[in-house]
């Protein structure tokens, strides 16, 4: 069987078996084909399942070598695995080459983190004569003090506000639940806020119970909050590619700096699993050996 043959009904199988979108069909075709190219230009007489291990990964060294991304990489690993799944599934090869192919490790890629004076600084420039003025302001301090995701701003409930004792419910990932402490100024802010903008506006039935309103009454969307804080960076001067994700991670970042236990940030962030806490935050080697310096038990005289 040649390439064409096989990337053809490789295809189909997508299509009409696996149910793939598009995207996702195009993106494995042009990968297995990249393999196809790979033998051509290197004049090596191999077919797909004639290939071996070392044809994969001498593929792999070539790609590296023309700067593909570590990512690209990787979902082009996929594709060949799933393609190889699909040829020992038609009984067309006994043993998969690809079983053995390792893919580049990945990193994450760190967000931006805004300082303590750059989230003071949009603060600062919120135009507090307009309608909108306090509702922003409490936006940008509750995102700030509680490190919330911005489905979870929006969604936040009045049902779920306990200012009297200092903290909010929020609804997470999976429709989890979690009460998250929140401070003195961002409790000061949407009191505020309550108490002026939103008690005068019409709001739609259904909405009663959400805390942050457009001006027709509904809840916020996620992308008039990304709106939001873009138009106060950008009057702020602020260069990074500020979202409201950044405020969260702003948030977890500048806990760690100040010493506070990753479990805790863990529990505040909703995050399943330290690691994912630790590799948010970007916790660097000196704080680490610090912790381990003053903790463990051998190091103690």
């Amino acid at each position: 069987m040649d390439w064409n043959s096989a990337i053809r009904g490789f295809e189909s199988y997508m299509l009409l078996e696996r149910s793939l979108s598009k995207n996702t069909i195009e993106a494995y075709i042009r990968d297995i084909s990249r393999v196809a190219e790979y033998c051509s230009i290197n004049n090596l007489d191999i077919s797909p399942v004639k290939i071996e291990l070392k044809d994969l990964r001498n593929f792999i060294e070539w790609i590296n070598k023309l700067a593909v991304s570590h990512r690209s990489q990787a979902r082009m690993i996929s594709g060949i695995r799933a393609f190889y799944k699909f040829l020992i599934m038609e009984d067309m090869i006994s043993d998969d080459p690809s079983e053995l192919l390792e893919a580049p490790k990945l990193g994450r890629k760190i967000p931006d983190v805004l300082s303590l004076e750059e989230i003071e600084k949009m603060i600062s420039i919120i135009d507090m004569s307009l309608d909108q003025g306090h509702r922003n302001k409490a936006i940008i301090e509750t995102l700030y003090a509680c490190g919330v995701r911005v489905s979870e701003l929006t969604d936040m409930k009045l049902s779920g506000y306990y200012p009297e004792i200092g903290f909010i419910k929020v609804i997470g990932k999976n429709n989890k639940e979690r009460i998250i402490p929140i401070g003195r100024d961002a409790i000061k802010s949407i009191e505020v806020y309550l108490n002026s903008t939103r008690k005068n506006i019409k709001i739609q039935k259904g909405q009663e119970d959400f805390i942050f309103l457009n001006r027709r009454g509904k809840k916020l969307t996620r992308i008039m909050i990304f709106i939001i804080i873009k138009e106060l960076a950008e009057s702020a001067g602020i260069r990074k590619n500020v979202s409201p994700h950044i405020f969260r991670h702003s948030f977890a970042t500048h806990l760690v700096e100040g010493g506070a236990d990753l479990r805790v940030i863990q529990e505040m962030l909703g995050h399943e699993s330290i690691l994912t806490t630790e590799i948010y935050t970007h916790l660097d080697t000196n704080y680490l050996k610090e912790a381990i310096l003053k903790y463990h038990p051998r190091n103690k005289k």
